[in-house]
Protein backbone atom coordinates (compact mmCIF):
# COMPACT_ATOMS: atom_id res chain seq x y z
CA UNK A 1 0.00 0.00 0.00
CA UNK A 2 1.42 3.38 -1.03
CA UNK A 3 1.15 6.06 1.67
CA UNK A 4 -0.94 9.19 0.88
CA UNK A 5 2.21 11.34 1.00
CA UNK A 6 4.07 9.17 -1.51
CA UNK A 7 0.96 8.87 -3.67
CA UNK A 8 0.74 12.67 -3.83
CA UNK A 9 4.40 12.98 -4.81
CA UNK A 10 3.98 10.26 -7.47
CA UNK A 11 0.89 11.91 -8.97
CA UNK A 12 2.58 15.30 -9.05
CA UNK A 13 5.59 13.81 -10.85
CA UNK A 14 3.48 11.85 -13.36
CA UNK A 15 1.25 14.83 -14.15
CA UNK A 16 4.28 16.89 -15.12
CA UNK A 17 5.75 14.38 -17.56
CA UNK A 18 6.11 15.38 -21.24
CA UNK A 19 3.13 14.27 -23.33
CA UNK A 20 4.98 11.63 -25.37
CA UNK A 21 6.55 9.99 -22.31
CA UNK A 22 3.23 10.07 -20.46
CA UNK A 23 1.48 8.47 -23.44
CA UNK A 24 4.03 5.64 -23.72
CA UNK A 25 3.89 4.98 -19.98
CA UNK A 26 0.08 4.93 -20.06
CA UNK A 27 0.16 2.39 -22.90
CA UNK A 28 2.48 0.12 -20.93
CA UNK A 29 0.36 0.36 -17.77
CA UNK A 30 -2.85 -0.29 -19.69
CA UNK A 31 -1.38 -3.31 -21.46
CA UNK A 32 -0.28 -4.66 -18.07
CA UNK A 33 -3.81 -4.14 -16.76
CA UNK A 34 -5.29 -5.91 -19.81
CA UNK A 35 -3.20 -9.02 -19.10
CA UNK A 36 -4.26 -8.84 -15.43
CA UNK A 37 -0.87 -7.77 -14.10
CA UNK A 38 -0.81 -7.48 -10.31
CA UNK A 39 2.48 -5.71 -9.57
CA UNK A 40 1.55 -2.14 -10.58
CA UNK A 41 -0.95 0.28 -9.02
CA UNK A 42 -2.67 0.82 -12.38
CA UNK A 43 -5.38 3.23 -11.30
CA UNK A 44 -3.01 5.40 -9.27
CA UNK A 45 -0.51 5.70 -12.13
CA UNK A 46 -3.18 6.46 -14.73
CA UNK A 47 -4.81 9.02 -12.45
CA UNK A 48 -1.45 10.72 -12.01
CA UNK A 49 -0.84 10.72 -15.76
CA UNK A 50 -4.26 12.18 -16.56
CA UNK A 51 -3.16 15.89 -16.58
CA UNK A 52 -0.41 15.08 -19.10
CA UNK A 53 -2.67 12.79 -21.17
CA UNK A 54 -5.30 15.54 -21.48
CA UNK A 55 -2.72 17.55 -23.45
CA UNK A 56 -2.52 14.78 -26.08
CA UNK A 57 -5.00 13.95 -28.81
CA UNK A 58 -5.66 10.53 -27.32
CA UNK A 59 -4.99 8.75 -30.62
CA UNK A 60 -2.11 6.75 -29.13
CA UNK A 61 -3.96 5.50 -26.07
CA UNK A 62 -4.21 1.75 -25.63
CA UNK A 63 -7.71 0.42 -26.46
CA UNK A 64 -9.53 -0.84 -23.37
CA UNK A 65 -13.04 -2.29 -23.06
CA UNK A 66 -14.30 0.79 -21.20
CA UNK A 67 -12.66 3.28 -23.55
CA UNK A 68 -14.11 1.48 -26.57
CA UNK A 69 -17.54 1.44 -24.92
CA UNK A 70 -17.35 5.23 -24.41
CA UNK A 71 -16.25 6.00 -27.99
CA UNK A 72 -19.73 6.93 -29.35
CA UNK A 73 -20.28 9.56 -26.65
CA UNK A 74 -16.74 10.61 -25.66
CA UNK A 75 -17.06 13.91 -27.53
CA UNK A 76 -19.80 14.98 -25.11
CA UNK A 77 -17.66 14.59 -21.98
CA UNK A 78 -17.33 17.56 -19.66
CA UNK A 79 -15.16 17.91 -16.57
CA UNK A 80 -17.29 20.68 -15.10
CA UNK A 81 -20.12 19.51 -12.83
CA UNK A 82 -23.58 21.02 -13.21
CA UNK A 83 -26.50 21.08 -10.83
CA UNK A 84 -28.91 20.26 -13.66
CA UNK A 85 -28.63 18.12 -16.76
CA UNK A 86 -27.46 19.94 -19.90
CA UNK A 87 -28.47 18.17 -23.09
CA UNK A 88 -25.42 17.52 -25.25
CA UNK A 89 -22.99 17.22 -22.30
CA UNK A 90 -22.13 14.11 -20.30
CA UNK A 91 -20.24 14.36 -17.01
CA UNK A 92 -17.11 12.21 -16.90
CA UNK A 93 -18.14 11.35 -13.38
CA UNK A 94 -21.22 9.57 -14.76
CA UNK A 95 -19.18 7.00 -16.70
CA UNK A 96 -18.19 4.69 -13.84
CA UNK A 97 -21.66 4.58 -12.21
CA UNK A 98 -23.20 3.70 -15.59
CA UNK A 99 -20.49 1.14 -16.38
CA UNK A 100 -20.91 -0.47 -12.96
CA UNK A 101 -24.69 -0.51 -13.40
CA UNK A 102 -24.29 -2.15 -16.80
CA UNK A 103 -21.65 -4.70 -15.79
CA UNK A 104 -22.98 -5.60 -12.35
CA UNK A 105 -26.76 -5.22 -12.63
CA UNK A 106 -28.36 -5.12 -16.09
CA UNK A 107 -25.92 -6.91 -18.46
CA UNK A 108 -23.64 -8.93 -16.22
CA UNK A 109 -22.82 -11.91 -18.48
CA UNK A 110 -22.90 -9.94 -21.75
CA UNK A 111 -20.48 -7.34 -20.37
CA UNK A 112 -18.20 -10.01 -18.98
CA UNK A 113 -18.09 -11.71 -22.40
CA UNK A 114 -17.40 -8.39 -24.12
CA UNK A 115 -14.53 -7.52 -21.76
CA UNK A 116 -12.96 -10.97 -22.20
CA UNK A 117 -13.24 -10.92 -26.00
CA UNK A 118 -12.00 -7.34 -26.31
CA UNK A 119 -8.97 -7.99 -24.11
CA UNK A 120 -8.01 -11.15 -26.00
CA UNK A 121 -8.31 -9.45 -29.39
CA UNK A 122 -6.32 -6.40 -28.26
CA UNK A 123 -3.52 -8.44 -26.69
CA UNK A 124 -3.32 -10.49 -29.91
CA UNK A 125 -2.94 -7.26 -31.90
CA UNK A 126 -6.29 -7.77 -33.68
CA UNK A 127 -7.42 -4.16 -33.23
CA UNK A 128 -9.93 -4.21 -36.07
CA UNK A 129 -11.55 -7.27 -34.55
CA UNK A 130 -11.65 -5.53 -31.17
CA UNK A 131 -13.41 -2.53 -32.75
CA UNK A 132 -15.96 -4.80 -34.42
CA UNK A 133 -16.60 -6.54 -31.10
CA UNK A 134 -17.13 -3.16 -29.42
CA UNK A 135 -19.62 -2.12 -32.12
CA UNK A 136 -21.68 -5.26 -31.54
CA UNK A 137 -21.68 -4.53 -27.83
CA UNK A 138 -22.84 -0.94 -28.46
CA UNK A 139 -26.03 -2.19 -30.11
CA UNK A 140 -26.75 -4.72 -27.37
CA UNK A 141 -26.00 -2.23 -24.59
CA UNK A 142 -28.11 0.52 -26.17
CA UNK A 143 -31.20 -1.69 -26.39
CA UNK A 144 -30.90 -2.97 -22.82
CA UNK A 145 -30.08 0.46 -21.35
CA UNK A 146 -33.01 2.15 -23.09
CA UNK A 147 -35.39 -0.54 -21.87
CA UNK A 148 -34.16 -0.32 -18.27
CA UNK A 149 -34.09 3.51 -18.29
CA UNK A 150 -37.77 3.51 -19.26
CA UNK A 151 -38.40 2.36 -15.66
CA UNK A 152 -37.37 5.80 -14.41
CA UNK A 153 -37.74 5.33 -10.67
CA UNK A 154 -35.83 2.04 -10.66
CA UNK A 155 -33.06 3.37 -12.92
CA UNK A 156 -32.67 6.54 -10.84
CA UNK A 157 -32.38 4.52 -7.64
CA UNK A 158 -29.84 2.12 -9.15
CA UNK A 159 -27.72 4.84 -10.74
CA UNK A 160 -27.83 7.21 -7.80
CA UNK A 161 -29.23 10.44 -9.28
CA UNK A 162 -31.46 11.95 -11.94
CA UNK A 163 -28.45 13.55 -13.66
CA UNK A 164 -26.57 10.25 -14.00
CA UNK A 165 -29.73 8.60 -15.30
CA UNK A 166 -30.15 11.40 -17.86
CA UNK A 167 -26.50 11.03 -18.88
CA UNK A 168 -27.08 7.28 -19.27
CA UNK A 169 -30.00 8.07 -21.60
CA UNK A 170 -27.75 10.12 -23.89
CA UNK A 171 -25.08 7.42 -23.76
CA UNK A 172 -27.64 4.83 -24.85
CA UNK A 173 -28.92 7.03 -27.68
CA UNK A 174 -25.44 7.54 -29.10
CA UNK A 175 -24.50 3.89 -28.60
CA UNK A 176 -27.53 3.03 -30.76
CA UNK A 177 -26.02 5.05 -33.64
CA UNK A 178 -22.41 4.24 -32.84
CA UNK A 179 -21.42 3.51 -36.44
CA UNK A 180 -22.70 6.91 -37.57
CA UNK A 181 -20.81 8.61 -34.73
CA UNK A 182 -17.68 6.74 -35.80
CA UNK A 183 -18.19 8.12 -39.31
CA UNK A 184 -18.20 11.69 -37.92
CA UNK A 185 -15.09 10.99 -35.87
CA UNK A 186 -13.32 9.55 -38.92
CA UNK A 187 -14.38 12.56 -40.99
CA UNK A 188 -13.20 15.01 -38.32
CA UNK A 189 -10.06 13.80 -36.48
CA UNK A 190 -9.45 16.27 -33.65
CA UNK A 191 -8.69 19.13 -33.76
CA UNK A 192 -10.19 20.21 -37.10
CA UNK A 193 -8.77 23.65 -37.99
CA UNK A 194 -11.63 24.67 -40.30
CA UNK A 195 -14.83 23.42 -41.90
CA UNK A 196 -14.10 22.34 -45.47
CA UNK A 197 -16.63 21.54 -48.20
CA UNK A 198 -15.83 17.83 -47.88
CA UNK A 199 -16.56 17.91 -44.15
CA UNK A 200 -19.78 19.86 -44.66
CA UNK A 201 -21.16 17.44 -47.21
CA UNK A 202 -20.04 14.45 -45.17
CA UNK A 203 -21.89 15.80 -42.13
CA UNK A 204 -24.95 16.47 -44.29
CA UNK A 205 -25.05 12.83 -45.43
CA UNK A 206 -24.73 11.51 -41.87
CA UNK A 207 -27.40 13.92 -40.64
CA UNK A 208 -29.78 12.84 -43.41
CA UNK A 209 -29.32 9.17 -42.50
CA UNK A 210 -30.05 9.84 -38.84
CA UNK A 211 -33.14 11.93 -39.63
CA UNK A 212 -34.53 8.89 -41.44
CA UNK A 213 -33.66 6.19 -38.91
CA UNK A 214 -33.13 7.80 -35.45
CA UNK A 215 -34.36 11.43 -35.55
CA UNK A 216 -33.57 12.01 -31.87
CA UNK A 217 -29.88 11.42 -32.60
CA UNK A 218 -29.67 13.84 -35.55
CA UNK A 219 -29.00 17.01 -33.46
CA UNK A 220 -25.85 15.37 -32.08
CA UNK A 221 -24.17 15.62 -35.47
CA UNK A 222 -23.70 19.35 -34.84
CA UNK A 223 -22.73 18.78 -31.21
CA UNK A 224 -20.04 16.21 -32.05
CA UNK A 225 -18.75 18.41 -34.89
CA UNK A 226 -18.55 21.35 -32.47
CA UNK A 227 -16.39 19.40 -30.01
CA UNK A 228 -14.01 18.38 -32.80
CA UNK A 229 -13.43 21.87 -34.14
CA UNK A 230 -10.40 23.86 -33.02
CA UNK A 231 -12.80 26.82 -32.83
CA UNK A 232 -16.02 25.22 -31.55
CA UNK A 233 -18.18 28.30 -32.14
CA UNK A 234 -17.74 27.77 -35.89
CA UNK A 235 -20.28 24.95 -35.61
CA UNK A 236 -22.92 27.68 -35.45
CA UNK A 237 -22.06 28.46 -39.09
CA UNK A 238 -23.00 25.01 -40.38
CA UNK A 239 -26.45 25.88 -41.83
CA UNK A 240 -25.16 29.12 -43.34
CA UNK A 241 -22.19 27.39 -44.97
CA UNK A 242 -24.37 24.84 -46.72
CA UNK A 243 -27.08 27.33 -47.63
CA UNK A 244 -24.55 29.16 -49.76
CA UNK A 245 -24.00 26.04 -51.85
CA UNK A 246 -27.41 24.41 -51.95
CA UNK A 247 -31.08 24.92 -51.33
CA UNK A 248 -30.81 22.05 -48.90
CA UNK A 249 -30.12 22.56 -45.20
CA UNK A 250 -27.47 20.70 -43.26
CA UNK A 251 -28.76 21.14 -39.74
CA UNK A 252 -31.93 22.80 -38.52
CA UNK A 253 -32.15 25.95 -36.42
CA UNK A 254 -33.25 23.82 -33.49
CA UNK A 255 -30.01 21.85 -33.68
CA UNK A 256 -28.00 25.05 -33.78
CA UNK A 257 -29.90 26.16 -30.71
CA UNK A 258 -28.56 23.10 -28.89
CA UNK A 259 -24.99 23.93 -29.93
CA UNK A 260 -25.50 27.54 -28.86
CA UNK A 261 -26.87 26.50 -25.48
CA UNK A 262 -23.86 24.29 -24.87
CA UNK A 263 -21.38 27.02 -25.82
CA UNK A 264 -23.15 29.68 -23.78
CA UNK A 265 -23.54 27.22 -20.92
CA UNK A 266 -19.75 26.77 -20.97
CA UNK A 267 -19.24 30.54 -21.03
CA UNK A 268 -21.54 30.96 -18.05
CA UNK A 269 -19.86 28.09 -16.20
CA UNK A 270 -16.37 29.53 -16.68
CA UNK A 271 -17.69 32.94 -15.65
CA UNK A 272 -19.20 31.40 -12.51
CA UNK A 273 -15.84 29.84 -11.57
CA UNK A 274 -14.21 33.28 -11.83
CA UNK A 275 -16.97 35.01 -9.87
CA UNK A 276 -16.85 32.43 -7.08
CA UNK A 277 -13.10 32.92 -6.50
CA UNK A 278 -12.56 34.57 -3.12
CA UNK A 279 -9.88 36.85 -1.73
CA UNK A 280 -7.24 36.00 -0.69
CA UNK A 281 -7.41 32.19 -0.84
CA UNK A 282 -8.21 31.72 -4.54
CA UNK A 283 -6.34 29.24 -6.74
CA UNK A 284 -4.81 31.42 -9.45
CA UNK A 285 -4.25 28.43 -11.78
CA UNK A 286 -7.94 27.49 -11.71
CA UNK A 287 -9.02 31.13 -11.99
CA UNK A 288 -6.75 31.83 -14.97
CA UNK A 289 -7.82 28.64 -16.75
CA UNK A 290 -11.49 29.60 -16.38
CA UNK A 291 -10.72 33.15 -17.49
CA UNK A 292 -8.82 31.86 -20.54
CA UNK A 293 -11.69 29.58 -21.57
CA UNK A 294 -14.24 32.35 -21.02
CA UNK A 295 -12.37 34.90 -23.16
CA UNK A 296 -11.55 32.35 -25.88
CA UNK A 297 -15.18 31.32 -26.32
CA UNK A 298 -16.76 34.75 -25.90
CA UNK A 299 -14.24 36.49 -28.18
CA UNK A 300 -14.53 33.72 -30.75
CA UNK A 301 -18.30 34.10 -30.90
CA UNK A 302 -18.11 37.89 -31.19
CA UNK A 303 -15.46 37.81 -33.93
CA UNK A 304 -16.44 34.61 -35.69
CA UNK A 305 -20.21 34.83 -36.09
CA UNK A 306 -22.81 37.53 -36.21
CA UNK A 307 -24.81 37.84 -33.02
CA UNK A 308 -27.45 40.50 -32.52
CA UNK A 309 -26.65 42.53 -29.40
CA UNK A 310 -30.36 42.76 -28.61
CA UNK A 311 -30.95 39.04 -29.22
CA UNK A 312 -31.14 36.34 -26.55
CA UNK A 313 -27.54 35.20 -26.93
CA UNK A 314 -26.22 38.73 -27.34
CA UNK A 315 -27.86 39.82 -24.10
CA UNK A 316 -26.55 36.75 -22.25
CA UNK A 317 -23.03 37.40 -23.47
CA UNK A 318 -23.07 41.08 -22.49
CA UNK A 319 -24.37 40.21 -19.02
CA UNK A 320 -21.73 37.50 -18.50
CA UNK A 321 -18.87 39.73 -19.66
CA UNK A 322 -19.97 42.63 -17.46
CA UNK A 323 -20.20 40.40 -14.36
CA UNK A 324 -16.79 38.84 -15.01
CA UNK A 325 -15.16 42.24 -15.64
CA UNK A 326 -16.52 43.54 -12.35
CA UNK A 327 -15.06 40.57 -10.47
CA UNK A 328 -11.65 40.84 -12.11
CA UNK A 329 -11.48 44.59 -11.52
CA UNK A 330 -11.89 43.77 -7.82
CA UNK A 331 -8.92 41.40 -8.03
CA UNK A 332 -6.84 43.97 -9.89
CA UNK A 333 -7.65 46.65 -7.31
CA UNK A 334 -6.60 44.41 -4.44
CA UNK A 335 -3.49 42.91 -6.08
CA UNK A 336 -1.10 45.90 -5.48
CA UNK A 337 -2.17 46.11 -1.82
CA UNK A 338 -1.40 42.43 -1.18
CA UNK A 339 1.82 42.76 -3.17
CA UNK A 340 3.01 45.72 -1.09
CA UNK A 341 1.98 43.99 2.14
CA UNK A 342 4.35 41.11 1.33
CA UNK A 343 7.31 43.55 1.28
CA UNK A 344 7.45 45.02 4.82
CA UNK A 345 7.45 48.80 5.03
CA UNK A 346 7.62 51.25 7.90
CA UNK A 347 6.88 54.95 8.17
CA UNK A 348 9.48 57.57 9.05
CA UNK A 349 9.24 60.91 10.80
CA UNK A 350 7.38 62.04 13.90
CA UNK A 351 4.27 59.93 14.56
CA UNK A 352 4.95 58.04 11.34
CA UNK A 353 4.04 60.97 9.16
CA UNK A 354 7.02 60.72 6.83
CA UNK A 355 7.62 58.60 3.73
CA UNK A 356 7.68 54.81 3.93
CA UNK A 357 10.80 52.73 3.54
CA UNK A 358 11.63 49.01 3.76
CA UNK A 359 11.59 47.43 7.20
CA UNK A 360 14.39 44.88 7.55
CA UNK A 361 13.83 44.31 11.27
CA UNK A 362 10.84 42.00 10.88
CA UNK A 363 10.99 38.27 10.32
CA UNK A 364 9.64 36.95 7.03
CA UNK A 365 5.88 36.37 6.92
CA UNK A 366 5.54 33.26 4.76
CA UNK A 367 1.79 33.61 4.36
CA UNK A 368 2.06 37.21 3.12
CA UNK A 369 4.87 36.26 0.76
CA UNK A 370 2.83 33.45 -0.79
CA UNK A 371 -0.19 35.73 -1.05
CA UNK A 372 1.87 38.41 -2.80
CA UNK A 373 3.17 35.82 -5.26
CA UNK A 374 -0.34 34.54 -5.89
CA UNK A 375 -1.65 37.99 -6.77
CA UNK A 376 1.44 38.71 -8.89
CA UNK A 377 0.95 35.47 -10.86
CA UNK A 378 -2.68 36.41 -11.39
CA UNK A 379 -1.86 39.89 -12.71
CA UNK A 380 0.86 38.57 -15.02
CA UNK A 381 -1.44 35.79 -16.22
CA UNK A 382 -4.05 38.38 -17.18
CA UNK A 383 -1.76 40.29 -19.55
CA UNK A 384 -3.15 38.70 -22.69
CA UNK A 385 -6.68 38.23 -21.35
CA UNK A 386 -7.64 41.51 -19.67
CA UNK A 387 -8.48 43.51 -22.79
CA UNK A 388 -10.71 40.77 -24.21
CA UNK A 389 -12.45 40.43 -20.84
CA UNK A 390 -13.03 44.20 -20.50
CA UNK A 391 -10.76 44.91 -17.53
CA UNK A 392 -7.64 45.96 -19.42
CA UNK A 393 -7.26 49.38 -17.77
CA UNK A 394 -7.41 48.04 -14.20
CA UNK A 395 -5.00 45.20 -15.04
CA UNK A 396 -2.49 47.62 -16.53
CA UNK A 397 -2.75 49.92 -13.51
CA UNK A 398 -2.22 47.03 -11.10
CA UNK A 399 0.91 45.83 -12.89
CA UNK A 400 2.33 49.36 -13.09
CA UNK A 401 1.84 49.91 -9.35
CA UNK A 402 3.42 46.57 -8.48
CA UNK A 403 6.37 47.13 -10.80
CA UNK A 404 7.00 50.64 -9.43
CA UNK A 405 6.96 49.44 -5.83
CA UNK A 406 9.22 46.45 -6.56
CA UNK A 407 11.85 48.54 -8.38
CA UNK A 408 12.10 50.94 -5.44
CA UNK A 409 12.29 48.12 -2.93
CA UNK A 410 15.04 46.39 -4.93
CA UNK A 411 17.31 49.42 -4.75
CA UNK A 412 16.91 49.57 -0.97
CA UNK A 413 17.46 45.85 -0.41
CA UNK A 414 20.61 45.78 -2.60
CA UNK A 415 21.96 48.77 -0.68
CA UNK A 416 21.18 47.04 2.62
CA UNK A 417 23.07 43.91 1.52
CA UNK A 418 26.30 45.91 1.73
CA UNK A 419 25.96 46.75 5.44
CA UNK A 420 23.48 44.45 7.19
CA UNK A 421 24.84 42.10 9.87
CA UNK A 422 23.61 39.40 12.21
CA UNK A 423 19.88 38.63 12.33
CA UNK A 424 19.14 41.66 10.16
CA UNK A 425 21.34 40.26 7.39
CA UNK A 426 19.37 37.01 7.32
CA UNK A 427 16.14 39.01 6.92
CA UNK A 428 17.66 41.11 4.13
CA UNK A 429 18.95 38.07 2.22
CA UNK A 430 15.55 36.37 2.35
CA UNK A 431 13.86 39.56 1.16
CA UNK A 432 16.40 39.80 -1.63
CA UNK A 433 15.61 36.26 -2.82
CA UNK A 434 11.93 37.08 -2.73
CA UNK A 435 12.59 40.18 -4.85
CA UNK A 436 14.47 38.02 -7.37
CA UNK A 437 11.46 35.70 -7.61
CA UNK A 438 9.10 38.64 -8.14
CA UNK A 439 11.45 40.18 -10.71
CA UNK A 440 11.45 36.99 -12.78
CA UNK A 441 7.67 36.96 -12.62
CA UNK A 442 6.91 40.62 -13.35
CA UNK A 443 9.80 41.41 -15.71
CA UNK A 444 11.86 38.46 -16.97
CA UNK A 445 14.25 35.73 -15.92
CA UNK A 446 17.07 37.73 -17.49
CA UNK A 447 16.23 40.70 -15.24
CA UNK A 448 16.19 38.39 -12.23
CA UNK A 449 19.59 36.96 -13.14
CA UNK A 450 20.99 40.47 -13.49
CA UNK A 451 19.59 41.31 -10.04
CA UNK A 452 21.24 38.22 -8.56
CA UNK A 453 24.58 39.37 -9.95
CA UNK A 454 24.04 42.79 -8.35
CA UNK A 455 23.24 41.14 -5.05
CA UNK A 456 26.33 38.93 -5.24
CA UNK A 457 28.48 41.97 -5.90
CA UNK A 458 26.92 43.82 -2.95
CA UNK A 459 27.54 40.88 -0.61
CA UNK A 460 31.11 40.64 -1.90
CA UNK A 461 31.67 44.31 -1.12
CA UNK A 462 30.29 43.72 2.38
CA UNK A 463 32.68 40.81 2.98
CA UNK A 464 35.65 42.82 1.71
CA UNK A 465 34.83 45.68 4.08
Amino acid sequence: MVSPERAGVLKSFLGGLPEQIASRLAQAVEIDRLIDGKSLPHEMILEGLRPALRRTTGSDRTPTPLRAFCAPFEDLFTLYPRSTKQKGLIARGSVMPVWSWLSQTVMVEQTKDYIRDFKNLTIAGKHEGARDRAQRFWSDAAAVMQARLAEKDVARRQLGSDIIAADAGEMALLLSVGEDVSAIQHLMPRPVPALTDDILWGLKDIYSRLIDKVPDAAPYVAVIAMHRLARPWEALKLPVSVARQSNDTLISSTDMGLVGEIIFGDIENFGRIVREARHPVFDEVVLLEALTQFTTLSSGIVKGIEIRRDGKWGQRLMKDRAALAETMEGFMERAPKEFVSALPMQKSGSFGGGPKYPDFTKTIDGEKHERGLRYARLVVGCRNLAAAASFGASAKKAEEEMSYHLKGYIEDVVKELRTAEGVRRGVVERQFEYCCTLTALLFSEAEAENLRRRGKAAMGASAAA
